[in-house]
């Protein structure tokens, strides 16, 4: 039973990912254009087809893989959306390379995921509670922090964004251009968390 996340697992579901992210286009556009400029289904559709394309070129790195990950969404996309993800990579490049990681273990997970979103916290000057996609990433790494086996990896991720989702669309929206809306936006999924789940969907 495989115990280790690698690059070639990795290769293989950013291709998943990038097929997931052209099936949504569409469904993603509607839902940021209720609430944003509508181009969220565009910006993950091009973000992700580009990491896709590049991979077959990527060194035999982890931290380099994850760091060609983030130039791949800042050449395809300028996005705000487009520029966070990139920054997450980065901040999950940096984790790999200085813990020496060629594989992700089951302890990486969560902390994988906690500097993905602080650093995405840090350059879109959020905050968690305001139903943003940090939200989304904040409770997948608490709940992905006690998972004792790669099987459950899927099932507990996609069980805790159901949740946030749930707990969150009575909420209004007090980030990003949502929060020009915020009475607009009570009821409503926020489009980057279903950006996320579209993600782990595929993975």
């Amino acid at each position: 039973m495989m115990t280790n996340i690698t690059l070639d697992n990795i290769k293989l579901a950013v291709q998943r990912i990038a097929i997931a992210c052209e099936q949504s286009q569409n469904r993603l556009c509607e839902a940021d254009s209720q609430l944003g400029d509508g181009d969220l289904g565009v910006t993950m559709q091009k973000g992700w087809r580009q990491i896709a394309n590049d991979a077959q070129d990527w060194p035999d790195d982890l931290s380099k893989a994850l760091f060609q990950c983030s130039k791949s969404l800042q050449k395809a996309c300028a996005s705000s959306f487009g520029t966070l993800q990139a920054t997450a990579f980065m901040a999950m490049a940096k984790y790999c390379k200085e813990n020496h990681l060629q594989e992700i273990a089951l302890a990486d997970i969560s902390p994988l995921l906690t500097v993905a979103y602080q650093s995405m916290m840090a350059r879109g000057k959020g905050e968690l509670g305001q139903k943003s996609v940090l939200d989304i990433l904040y409770h997948l790494s608490e709940d992905l922090a006690s998972i004792s086996s790669l099987t459950e990896l899927k099932p507990t991720a996609l069980k805790s964004i159901n949740n946030t989702l749930n707990e969150f669309r009575p909420k209004p929206n007090l980030l990003g251009r949502a929060r020009m809306f915020p009475e607009k936006s009570i009821g409503l999924d926020d489009p980057g968390m279903l950006a996320i789940n579209v993600i782990v969907e595929a993975i």
